[in-house]
């Protein structure tokens, strides 16, 4: 059987474009029907391969398809999963080839952050290992942006474009309030250790229109008296402050502000409430009046304000990760290279996975201003141009009009099998 079925699955948290992503692997393997059989996706991830329990996207109708393109969140399911090594665990790695040769699957399309790329190396080197031949190709993305080699990630951008029209928006709000109400606050958003997303914050200050803003960053240390005297100063000048915080803010001795002592299924620590301690300090220190809100899954399901920018590098890096594929291409990523700032351009070239797994990619220094708490100007103009453009879903009733799949599942061939 020379022509092989491919396997492609979700990891980590989705965002607005993922299933942009997936709807570019799966329309680009139906063009190649000479090599590539059928697309089995698996249900909440690498969980889907170990159980097999997967999905007959061959199932799905062609317009379903192309809609996943304007669905936000994980069509097929994700997980939080991570594969021990070879050694630690010889078991997992063993169903995985017995499912793949069960459903004749040469091909492992994962699409996800950096655990996941480094699940995807594990997958590439499974098949010399193991004498099953498999080709593994990581599908980026991540909200966080923290990715090594490529620009960007996909599901950034539009990440980046909610929290910057949302901190606009508040930041409006508050103003109109601030002379007897209101005078900060405070908006957390996602980021461990890097600060992408919260610099996005701080784009909601132009030319045109300029906002009091302090962005709390994963990659400054904290320091209390230095922010609540930046708060106060902008108070004291605007009539009120806008406070965009990473949930990654951290003492200068590494304990997050937001830590709860609890761990998630990557061991990383788990995080929440950054915002009402940020604005706790406020309170006590300076006695201003404050609200304080948690973007949370908001900023990454909002699909109805992403970016084109970041719905057109989704798809064209899962086109690119079944084209590189079939050049033979193992254990890689489709990476954005940027090519231009103005004009934007930008095209895909290709990273070894082993430079990818298990790397994070922090804020520049030269993008933090000096103070500690804003952007440069050298930011901005990285950051512009991925959350550029509309790409609006189609619409019902006042309400965007998103796909459900069928998600039929393929017949099982296998005893079951617990994770």
């Amino acid at each position: 059987m020379s022509k092989k079925n491919a396997f492609y699955a979700q990891s980590g948290g989705v965002t607005a474009v993922i299933n942009a992503s997936a709807c570019g692997v799966i329309e680009t393997a139906r063009k190649h029907k000479d090599k590539i059989g059928k697309v089995y996706a698996g249900r909440n991830g690498i969980i889907g391969a170990l159980t097999e329990d997967l999905i007959d996207t061959n199932k799905e109708s062609k317009s379903a398809i192309a809609a996943l393109r304007h669905t936000p969140s994980g069509a097929f399911g994700s997980c939080r999963f991570k594969l021990k090594s070879l050694e630690d665990n010889q078991r997992e790695y063993e169903r995985l080839i017995e499912v793949f040769k069960a459903h004749n699957i040469g091909y492992f399309f994962y699409n996800g952050g950096g655990d996941s790329a480094d699940t995807c190396l594990k997958v590439s080197q499974i098949g010399e290992k193991m004498g099953y031949p498999i080709t593994a190709v990581h599908v980026p993305k991540t909200v966080d942006n923290d990715l090594p080699i490529t620009d960007n990630c996909p599901g950034f951008g539009s990440v980046a474009k909610y929290i910057a029209v949302s901190t606009m928006e508040a930041s409006f709000d508050v103003a109109s309030m601030c002379a007897t109400s209101t005078k900060v606050f405070v908006l957390e958003v996602m980021g461990r250790h890097a600060g992408w997303i919260a610099a996005a914050g701080a784009m909601a200050s132009t030319d045109d229109h300029e906002i009091p803003i302090v962005v709390l960053f994963p990659e400054v240390e904290f320091d209390q008296k230095k922010f609540l005297a930046s708060v106060d100063e902008k108070v004291k000048k605007f009539g009120y402050c806008s406070v965009v915080v990473s949930e990654g803010v951290h003492w200068p001795d590494g304990r997050f502000l937001a830590e709860t002592g609890l761990k998630d299924a990557f061991g990383h620590s788990q995080l929440g409430g950054a915002a009402p301690v940020v604005a706790n300090m406020i309170q006590d220190g300076l006695g201003y009046k404050y609200h304080w809100g948690v973007a949370d899954y908001m900023q990454r399901a909002a699909r109805h304000i992403a970016s084109k920018s970041d719905v057109d590098q989704a798809y064209a890096t899962g086109k690119a990760a079944v084209e590189f594929a079939l050049k033979g291409h193992n254990s890689v990523m489709p990476a954005i290279k940027r090519t231009s700032n103005k004009p934007y351009r930008w095209k895909i070239e290709m990273a070894p996975l082993s430079k990818v797994a298990n790397v994070e990619k922090m804020m520049p220094k030269n993008f933090i201003s000096k103070d500690g708490f804003g952007i440069t100007k050298k930011c901005r103009e990285y950051l512009a141009p991925l959350m550029k453009g509309e790409d609006y879903p189609p619409y019902k009733n006042g309400l965007p009009k998103y796909v459900t799949l069928k998600k039929v599942a393929v017949p099982k061939k296998l005893d079951s099998f617990e994770i």
